[in-house]
């Protein structure tokens, strides 16, 4: 009986604890909290578009300077930050080897002038032949007329003559060969001086020494290519940044523009610039395609050094106050959500010339390409089909390291444009043109482009609102047009999802 009692009340209290789980469950479980969202401000102040990249600084005008002929280092006069002037010897080889070449080629010369004037006597002794034999055909030849002597007398008289006149001929032009040997070995004794001037080594211009890469004694050897000896900068208060920009942002980059830079050595320090020179040539490393930009940098107090490493700053547009939204705002899509839109930082369309970027997403690109290139039922249907095989191509190239991204989907737009250009007729061409200008201007700016953000409804739902964007700074964008106010809070992201609300009873354990 007491044993049968016990089981009863077990059976009781499990009973009643079952019953109140399943009551706390059914009013209590079907309850949840609000979704909360992390919120932002919208923000009304100063905007600064920039591009930024690494660069070397170096002096402006910088000298190699190397030897024209081969020796052994003798003497070096100038060492490591050494100042120089244009002219100034600062470094000789060993002369000896030149000093014997002049003294060759000065015995050369003396030698060559002395054949020359044996050749000169030689003319004098040809015309002295000349004549006498000139004077021996005259009387024969009149001795003939008198019939004196033979003409065969006569005709002899005439080879003497005519041997005499060669004979001065030749000498003459061996005068002229000695002439023209002395001026050979004359040249052969200034090249020989010149050698051995340049065995003194020189400043070529006013500078500092940043570098020396002889020693004394060491042997150089001058060749096709002139060993480097020395370098020296010009002017190390005038100093230039050699900053290398991707090829997505060099079309920003303009002459003139401001930047900054600072430099590792002095943390905290921002030095100023502006770019000075774009140079055309592309540097194509791993794919990679980069253009050399140069930023002046003046150095007044010579505190910046040749070689360091500069992280620059080019300010491509700025705006004193806009009203302006995170980036995140941007990038945040409620769960659940089904349209195509995607996130927008101001970048341009990824699908499109058309002047509609980032987060426009293919159903608003689609309907301004309908609307703007009055495209037919026909036309529509193969927008979409472009559009849909594109789509996973785009989805792809998100996943890529940054340095890859970039190339891919500018493959994929140009893969896009060819594509709808080919269905449009004369016409619609050339307006898809003018909206692939419009977008371009609208990236060589920084920006441009339309977006979505979210902001908390009156029923605590996401509520979208349609932005027009402008310029970018990599964490705020300008918002040119939209129902958004200064101060207002939109989403930049969810703090927590709908989660079962806690009943206050424990629910029964079974183990």
């Amino acid at each position: 009986m007491k044993t049968s009692s016990r089981l009863g009340l077990y059976a009781l209290i499990i009973a009643a604890v079952a019953g109140g789980g399943v009551l706390a469950w059914r009013t209590g479980g079907n309850g949840s909290d609000a979704t909360k969202y992390k919120l932002a401000k919208v923000e009304s102040g100063p905007l600064t578009a920039a591009v930024s990249a690494t660069g070397t600084l170096n002096p402006v005008v910088s000298v190699q300077v190397g030897s024209q002929v081969s020796g052994q280092i003798k003497e070096i006069l100038v060492d490591f930050n050494s100042p120089v002037k244009s002219g100034q010897l600062i470094a000789r080889l060993d002369p000896e080897t030149y000093q014997h070449r002049v003294r060759q080629a000065e015995a050369d010369v003396d030698a060559a002038r002395a054949a020359q004037g044996v050749q000169q006597a030689e003319v004098a002794r040809a015309r002295a032949n000349l004549s006498n034999a000139q004077r021996d055909y005259e009387r024969k030849k009149t001795l003939v007329e008198k019939k004196f002597i033979s003409p065969a007398e006569r005709d002899t008289a005439q080879n003497s003559l005519d041997a005499a006149r060669a004979s001065l001929a030749s000498a003459e032009a061996q005068v002229k060969n000695g002439e023209a040997i002395v001026r050979q070995r004359e040249a052969q004794l200034a090249a020989a001086r010149v050698d051995l001037t340049r065995t003194s080594i020189t400043a070529p211009v006013d500078g500092v020494v940043v570098k020396r890469s002889i020693e004394p004694g060491q042997t150089v050897a001058a060749s096709l290519q002139a060993p480097e000896l020395f370098v020296i900068a010009k002017n190390l208060t005038d100093m230039q940044v050699e900053t290398s920009i991707d090829e997505a942002d060099v079309g920003r980059v303009r002459l003139g523009q401001k930047a900054t830079f600072t430099v590792d050595a002095f943390a905290g320090r921002h030095f100023e610039g502006e770019v000075r020179q774009v140079r055309k040539a592309a540097t194509v490393v791993s794919n990679v395609v980069t253009y050399t930009v140069v930023i002046s940098a003046a150095n007044p107090d010579l505190t910046l050094l040749p070689g360091m490493t500069a992280n620059v700053r080019i300010i491509t547009a700025q705006k004193d106050k806009v009203l302006k939204v995170p980036n995140a705002a941007l990038r945040y899509r409620p769960a659940g959500t089904t349209d195509e839109k995607k996130p927008s930082t101001a970048t341009p369309a990824a699908v499109s010339p058309a002047p509609t970027s980032g987060g426009g997403g293919t159903a608003q690109l689609r309907e301004r390409l309908v609307a703007e290139l009055k495209l037919d039922a026909d036309q529509q249907g193969k927008l979409d089909a472009i559009f849909a095989g594109m789509r996973d191509k785009f989805m792809a190239a998100r996943d890529l390291p940054e340095a890859e991204k970039s190339k891919a989907q500018e493959r994929n737009r140009a893969e896009i444009r060819e594509k709808v250009s080919a269905m449009l007729t004369p016409e619609q061409k050339l307006r898809y043109d003018e909206l692939g200008a419009q977008a371009a201007a609208a990236r060589s700016g920084g920006g441009g482009g339309t977006g979505r953000i979210w902001i908390v409804g009156e029923d605590g739902k996401p509520k979208a609102v349609e932005l027009r964007l402008g310029l970018t700074d990599g964490s705020m964008t300008e918002v040119v047009s939209g129902e958004i106010k200064e101060a207002q809070e939109v989403i930049t992201g969810q703090l927590s999802a709908a989660t079962p609300k806690a009943s206050g009873m424990p629910g029964p354990r079974l183990f």
